[in-house]
């Protein structure tokens, strides 16, 4: 069985209803509060590439930090963009499920259902 990973947030409706739709079929995935214990910049690189993603598709855009630091600028890199996330990890989008090599951003919920193995 692949392990799963649920990038969670508990404070977040999203997020819980992302774990209670994986415990309803008898899943357990290892719990990564990331706000408790933020992703560094590498593990953010290999989560935007099982996502298959760009840096700023994983920003949340509503959050007072990106304003703040300016993020709405097109000008940043994929690297600034990262650093500001490792930095700040309220700015990562969740829920995040990671199933082996690919993983999925749980928005709405019932997308993290599409990469159960």
């Amino acid at each position: 069985m692949t392990e799963l990973t649920l990038y969670h947030n508990p404070r977040c409706s999203k997020s819980r209803a992302a774990l209670e739709l994986l415990e309803a079929r008898g899943l357990a995935p290892r719990i990564l509060r990331y706000l408790e214990t933020p992703p560094d910049a590498a593990h953010l690189r290999d989560l935007l590439a099982r996502l298959g993603l760009k840096a700023r598709d994983l920003l949340r855009t509503g959050e007072d930090e990106y304003k703040a630091l300016g993020l709405d600028d097109s000008g940043l890199d994929e690297e600034a963009l990262i650093a500001a996330m490792a930095a700040h990890p309220k700015l990562i989008e969740r829920p995040i499920l990671v199933a082996g090599p690919r993983a999925v951003i749980g928005r709405p919920p019932e997308k993290v259902l599409e990469i159960l193995p």
